[in-house]
């Protein structure tokens, strides 16, 4: 296979992947300048940059809309296809477009990048560690504010509320983005009438869930280069974070995945009984991968991203019983069958606490072999049961 096909095939975790046919019409790229944003933490930051796009088109009550929240190192890019010569599409662009489950002849579907969105490529759009602080001239670096995801939720409200909406036929997203849906059923439960959860990680970050997204950092935290953040300018911690990386995109694999894949074949011709020096094949490749990925991303935003995951729970009340019951929205939880990451388990914990609350809620699971990302790579499987959801 193909270095470059290897790249698309592991990293749909960091890169736009295509699936099925384009959203028809060309994407846009639009932003948001908010002269302030307060944290739920209390910190207040100035010149707060939003970016998003928009599917279809918002009608004159504009309450056909459907907003699309993305995951851990996704960006708003979600559906179709920029000007020019870009060759993939958005990440759910198998479920965004005329016919589809979020079809655009119906629906008007925005879908924003949250704060300190990891992605380098979003920095002219995005604020985070990397922007500059204006009131030292520099680069925020670990002095950013923690955020969390009622952060990235209370953003997109404000994204909204410039947009005149008021009403939202569903809130969408995988992973992360599922996080945010939920948080959004709870934050603003009388704006919101459907949520969809996709390979979600339930009401709350489960307890080994937060042991093994602090693994992630670990890599980062230990590389001298990383500096206490303070890397702007000079030398960044590509070999932390590259290993960072290769550790989620391991964790979002399924063994099955694995097999199919790789097996047991080597790198090279070389036997790895041999010598140190000689790798099996997957080894091989995720190195490679992830070191060519490392390039794209900002550590800093990968720290503060893992972070408000770890902190994740509904409504952020003093308990979970108190954002539960604050979700007036159905429910739909769509984890993915072989999930070794956010278990399907925690998805069927999470509806059965939401019925016990007298909501309601539908479970279903995408099959597949795949892990996590079938909830990204095949979310097309779910395409009818979405369709289904958002018509009742």
């Amino acid at each position: 296979m193909k270095p470059i096909r290897l790249l698309a095939v592991f990293v749909a975790w960091f890169v736009c992947v295509a699936q099925a046919f384009a959203y028809d019409g060309v994407v846009e790229k639009k932003i948001l300048n908010l002269p302030t944003y307060t944290t739920l933490g209390g910190k207040t930051l100035k010149d707060v940059k939003v970016g998003y796009e928009t599917y279809g088109k918002l009608n004159a009550k504009k309450d056909n809309v459907i907003l699309i929240c993305h995951y851990f190192s996704g960006t708003s890019h979600a559906a179709g296809k920029y000007a020019g010569e870009e060759k993939s599409t958005g990440y759910w662009n198998a479920i965004i477009g005329s016919g589809k489950a979020f079809d655009t002849d119906k629906y008007f579907v925005v879908s924003a990048d949250i704060l300190s969105n990891l992605n380098k490529a979003t920095f002219p759009f995005t604020t985070g560690p990397h922007s500059i602080d204006p009131d030292t001239g520099k680069p925020y670096g670990m002095k950013f504010p923690i955020v969390t995801i009622r952060d990235f939720v209370n953003v997109q409200k404000a994204l909204l509320d410039n947009l005149g909406i008021k009403k939202l036929v569903a809130v969408a997203g995988p992973s992360l983005g599922s996080m945010q849906s939920l948080e959004w059923g709870a934050a603003y439960p009388d704006m919101v009438e459907r949520v969809i959860a996709v390979i979600t990680p339930g009401l709350e970050f489960d307890p080994l869930a937060i042991a093994r997204a602090g693994l992630w950092s670990d890599p980062i935290l230990l590389d001298p280069k990383w500096n206490g953040g303070d890397y702007y300018g000079k030398d960044e911690p590509s070999a932390g974070l590259a290993k960072a990386m290769k550790q989620v995109t391991l964790d979002v694999y399924h063994w099955g995945w694995a097999n199919e894949k790789f097996g047991q074949r080597w790198a090279s011709d070389k036997n790895p009984r041999d010598s140190w020096d000689n790798k099996f094949a997957i080894e091989d490749t995720l190195d490679r991968v992830s070191e060519a990925s490392a390039a794209g991303v900002d550590a800093n935003a990968f720290l503060y991203i893992v972070k408000s995951a770890q902190l994740y729970r509904v409504g952020h009340g003093a308990t979970l019983d108190e954002g539960i019951k604050r979700i007036k929205a159905k429910v739909l939880i769509l984890p993915a069958q072989s999930d070794l990451l956010f278990f399907p388990a925690y998805g069927k914990r999470a509806a059965e606490s939401l019925r016990k609350a007298g909501k309601a809620v539908k479970y279903a699971e995408i099959e597949g072999n795949g892990g996590h990302l079938d909830g990204v790579l095949h979310i097309d499987r779910a395409d009818k049961l979405i369709k289904t959801f958002l018509s009742k």
